[in-house]
């Protein structure tokens, strides 16, 4: 099957629909929600008669994680329920000291800013720095670094105006001067290669719902090996164990791997979705995908600067952008402009003072055309 045809079956949405919100929300494969259907029939028909079989998928996609990301091993890789819960690990497990400080950029999504925030009253300072129009993104967060700087945080893609960091350098730096690295990786993986190794990531987090094309309610969670006991557990349970299936034993050891930041039962029906939507995205190859998603940005780029009544707001220097597309019209406003987008069926939202198109690597080249044709009447 080529991948025109295999895009075709997995992606059958309605007469219509032009889909340009997979930074918001996407929609699943087809895969997934035969994947999801199963799962519900057999718990319709058979309960958990099969749990062990269910295990084997969670096995497997722990696997489908570490091959996504290039990580040493699944012991690396943890589930929680979403980016926001992730990111609470890290900040609230970290072991900081009053006067320590984590550095972040100005226009992160409220997840990667809100829970540094909170530390303050714990005496963390938080030292936010502005990006927007910036030559040297990663060297101007390092310079907001100094001796008493633990932790910097950033999006891999931000999700407002679309701005991509490279994570490579970003992670270099931050290694040179001790500083942990943590990604919030949720508008950037499934578009391009988050290499943990590589990058020096020392932790990284992204909900499934956005461009892994997976459900709400599972997330990926990695940590660098040597940052697990560093971390302090703020949630038990008898999952997060050594000998998790052992009911009567008394006592107990903390996982020795990432499994000890997942205190309670697993989310079996998100992992059975996630292990499907993965499968496709492997099948496809990373590469590819930041082939075609950043194909798709240039071909918006191109019919933004064809169309006088539009204006760009995103970078479209080389290395600095990914899925997300954000312009505004010059007479009309942002909500304005949302509102007639989707009175003709084009599934978007406002953001960073426009409308910001996110396509993923299977929306036609056609369909982008037509989004900016009525975003410009």
């Amino acid at each position: 099957m080529n991948i025109e045809t295999l895009l075709a079956r997995e992606f059958p949405l309605e007469p219509g629909l032009i889909y340009l919100n997979h930074a918001a929300v996407a929609p699943w494969p087809r895969r997934t929600a035969e994947a999801v259907q199963r799962f519900a029939e057999e718990n319709l028909h058979r309960g958990a008669a099969s749990y062990g079989a269910w295990q084997q998928t969670e096995k497997a996609l722990r696997a489908q994680c570490a091959r996504l990301l290039n990580a040493a091993s699944t012991d690396d890789i943890a589930f929680q329920k979403n980016t926001s819960e992730a990111l609470s690990v890290v900040a609230h497990g970290f072991p900081w000291t009053a006067g320590d400080n984590v550095v972040i950029g100005d226009a992160e999504f409220p997840s990667n800013r809100i829970v540094w925030e909170s530390l303050r009253a714990f005496g963390v300072d938080v030292r936010t720095v502005t990006l927007a129009k910036c030559a040297d993104p990663e060297q101007t967060l390092i310079a907001a670094t100094n001796a008493r700087t633990r932790l910097l945080s950033s999006s891999s893609v931000q999700y407002a105006s679309g701005l991509r960091l490279n994570l490579g350098k970003l992670g270099d730096l931050c290694r040179k001067r001790g500083i942990a690295f943590c990604v919030d990786a949720i508008q950037g993986l499934g578009v391009f290669p988050h290499d943990v190794q590589a990058m020096n990531i020392d932790f990284l987090m992204a909900d499934a719902h956005k461009w892994l094309l997976g459900p709400e309610g599972i997330a990926i969670f990695y940590c660098r090996p040597e940052w697990r006991d560093r971390l302090t557990l703020r949630q038990y349970g008898w999952h997060m164990v050594e000998d998790a299936g052992n009911y009567d034993r008394s006592d107990w050891t903390i996982a020795a791997g990432a499994r000890r930041f997942e205190c309670g039962s697993s989310n079996m029906l998100g992992i059975h979705a996630l292990h499907a939507s993965l499968s496709l995205l492997l099948e496809i190859g990373v590469f590819e995908i930041e082939r075609r998603v950043l194909a798709g940005a240039e071909r918006l780029f191109d019919g933004i600067a064809q169309r006088h009544a539009l204006e760009l707001l995103s970078s479209t220097a080389p290395g600095r952008y990914a899925g997300i597309v954000t312009f505004r019209h010059r007479e009309r406003s942002a909500p304005e402009l949302h509102a007639r987008l989707r009175e003709h069926k084009v599934i978007c939202a406002p953001r960073g003072g426009g409308v910001r198109f996110s396509p993923h690597f299977y929306n036609a080249f056609e369909q982008l055309d037509a989004a900016l044709a009525y975003a410009a009447e």
